[in-house]
């Protein structure tokens, strides 16, 4: 007995070690749904429970794989990652509910609804997500369901050609615009394009141009670029394009501006007055000297009679002040005589 169940030991640990590993589709090209599933089936109570639990899971892939091919056979990361979190969440909330009973039929359930997550995910990525480029040429990397390794997928452009359209532009002499050529799937794009932004100095709808008519203006990783204080010889034809070193253009758009002058200004007119003759007493407008003649003869006149009067002013001030200074004398005279006379008498 011992013999045989190293025998079944060792035969489970080879199936699984060659069968399941290569069977690695959308679903398991995560390692941790890989790790997952390898310890459901280590975690079957013996040896030939691990086996038929190791044909379900193989069984399974096969179906992946299946449904792999009918969409497509790639995934990117971002649907990979849904895929991957749903399916783990499920699985744990289906073992953790579903204690009892058939681990052979619990795993085959939740095998089934690992698939149906895998089509639905990859349904909704095939039809919205995988090439989202309604007009332009995309080269994007992607998973490969099958080997679980990066490739490059090419959506090319509905039309056939990179050039979508031409856009009528209007703008007032003076103005600003603004031209812009993004498109959300172009983050998609493989590598590191840039917009390249071009111009032919021509009206439009005049000419036919040709791609010598056009004047490279700037290259950038911004999908908008601005046009200020606008000059009339500035409208044209303006071309974005998004493209790589190697001349590769994924998405191509025309604007055509044209620049309205701004309306013409009527200019006032100043009406210029005649000079009146020199000297014209109706004038308001008489000549300097003839009217300071008269002011500066009565400045002076003012001015005389002002230092008349101080001067007649400070003479009375003077006569005033000897006159007391006299009295003053005289009435010190008096005393000094009384006084004397007194003193005799005594």
């Amino acid at each position: 007995m011992a013999a045989g169940s190293r025998g079944e030991m060792l035969l489970m640990l080879v199936y699984l070690l060659c069968c399941v590993p290569a069977a690695e589709t959308c679903l398991q090209c995560e390692r941790i749904i890989r790790l997952l599933h390898e310890d459901l089936i280590l975690s079957a109570p013996t040896v030939k429970d691990q086996i038929e639990l190791a044909l379900i899971c193989d069984h399974a892939y096969e179906n992946y794989k299946l449904t792999s091919r009918q969409r497509k056979g790639v995934i990117d990361p971002t649907t990979l990652y849904r895929v991957r979190t749903e399916y783990q969440s499920e699985f744990n909330r289906f073992w953790n509910m579903n204690k009892s009973g058939s681990i052979t039929s619990k795993t085959i359930q939740i095998m089934e609804k690992g698939n149906r997550i895998l089509e639905k995910h990859l349904d909704t990525f095939i039809s919205d997500g995988l090439c989202p480029n309604k007009c332009g040429f995309l080269k994007r990397r992607v998973i490969d369901c099958l080997t679980c390794k990066f490739k490059t997928y090419i959506c090319p452009s509905p039309s056939g050609q990179p050039n979508c359209g031409e856009t009528p532009v209007q703008a007032e002499e003076g103005g600003q615009v603004v031209f812009s050529c993004y498109q959300p799937w172009h983050y998609l794009i493989s590598g590191k394009p840039e917009y390249y932004y071009s111009w032919a100095p021509v009206v439009p709808g005049t000419k036919k141009l040709n791609e010598s008519d056009f004047v490279p203006l700037v290259v950038t990783h911004d999908s908008s670029v601005v046009l200020n204080q606008l000059q009339l010889d500035e409208q044209g034809t303006y071309r974005c394009s998004l493209q790589e070193e190697n001349r590769t253009v994924f998405y191509q758009v025309t604007f055509l501006l044209t620049v309205t002058p701004l309306p013409c200004q009527t200019l006032r007119s100043f009406v210029t007055l005649p000079s009146l003759p020199y000297g014209d007493s109706d004038s308001p407008l008489q000549p300097t000297k003839a009217r300071l003649v008269p002011v500066i003869a009565m400045a002076a006149a003012l001015s005389l009679i002002v230092s008349v009067g101080l001067t007649v002013a400070l003479g009375l001030i003077m006569t005033q002040k000897r006159e007391v200074n006299n009295l003053r004398q005289r009435w010190r005279n008096v005393t000094e005589d009384t006084e004397n006379t007194a003193l005799q008498l005594s």
